[in-house]
């Protein structure tokens, strides 16, 4: 009898627990993803562009993916500047966008062509847009890809309806703040614009034993010559460079290397004694003398 009696408290004990979070359930949001219609495995075959990717069901049928809630400069075609909030309408801020088109495309199709990634649907947004091309979040190692392309400013937030859309609004913000890629272009034509045109984080072999290799390359693509005096490119752990008396023209550019040599107009030696960018991924930042941001890129 005891023993019954103990069954039947821990049943009406679950019964309990079980209404309370019922209760609460119907007063929560949902969880993470609760928008989500379904999703599909797929590999991207080809990359159009920096939101758009060609992609093939395991049946060995293909279609066309628009990352949905994206929108990257064009790589085909001349871009608009007014649709990227502060870039320029002049051929300045168009060629600038144009570089950064070129830079969303090579980054996808450095991460994601030729793997399997994963298509997830959005209940908020319509499953295919204006050109019959899916519209989906694409997923690879965990990581969603579409909120990775604007986290980087790589991509502005393309206004339309879908239930991410708040978060990805606060992390366009972040990277208007930081200068980060494209939005760089909101000082295109300027006397101070400075790219960080390649960071070349994997130098060849063991990074520490070959640290000359490991290096990046800033190009000045305005319109004025500009002294980087002062000037300071860190990373995300803190590791920072300050330039001494070093000016660009229009046009010009100048390699940093994490190495040791004798510093020349073209190139420049941080002269440590191990690597400081993650060939995983890293974020750069370029400061003036003033401490304002110029720039930043995240890889």
């Amino acid at each position: 009898m005891e023993n019954r009696l103990k069954a039947r408290g821990a049943v009406a004990t679950i019964a309990f627990a079980l209404t309370i979070a019922g209760i609460a359930g119907s007063f929560a949001v949902g969880p993470a993803g609760a928008s989500i219609t379904g999703s599909e495995e797929v590999t991207v075959v080809d990359v159009v562009d920096g939101d758009t990717v060609d992609v093939r069901y395991p049946n060995g049928t293909t279609d066309t993916v628009r990352l949905l809630g994206v929108d990257t400069p064009e790589t085909y075609g001349g871009n608009t500047p007014d649709e990227f909030e502060g870039v320029p309408t002049s051929s300045a801020g168009e060629d600038c966008l144009a570089d950064e088109g070129e830079d969303a495309k090579s980054f996808i199709t450095n991460e994601l062509e030729g793997k399997q990634v994963t298509l997830k649907f959005d209940s908020e947004s319509d499953r295919r847009g204006y050109y019959g091309r899916l519209l989906a979040y694409v997923y690879y190692g965990g990581e969603d890809y579409n909120y990775k392309l604007v986290n980087a400013g790589q991509a502005r937030v393309y206004d339309s309806t879908f239930s991410k859309s708040d978060s990805y609004y606060g992390a366009e913000s972040d990277a208007q703040s930081e200068r980060r890629d494209l939005w760089r272009c909101r000082d295109a034509g300027g006397a101070g614009d400075i790219d960080i045109e390649t960071i070349h984080a994997d130098a060849s072999g063991n990074d520490n034993y070959n640290l000359n290799d490991e290096f990046v390359v800033f190009e000045n693509t305005g319109s004025n010559t500009v002294s980087l005096s002062g000037w300071t490119i860190s990373d995300a752990a803190g590791n920072a460079y300050s330039f001494s008396d070093v000016s660009l023209a229009p046009g010009e550019t100048v390699t940093l290397h994490t190495g040791s040599g004798t510093d020349s107009s073209s190139d420049l030696y941080w002269n440590r004694g191990s690597a400081v960018w993650n060939n995983a991924g890293d974020s750069a930042f370029l400061d003036t003398g003033s401490g304002s941001r110029a720039t930043s890129r995240v890889y």
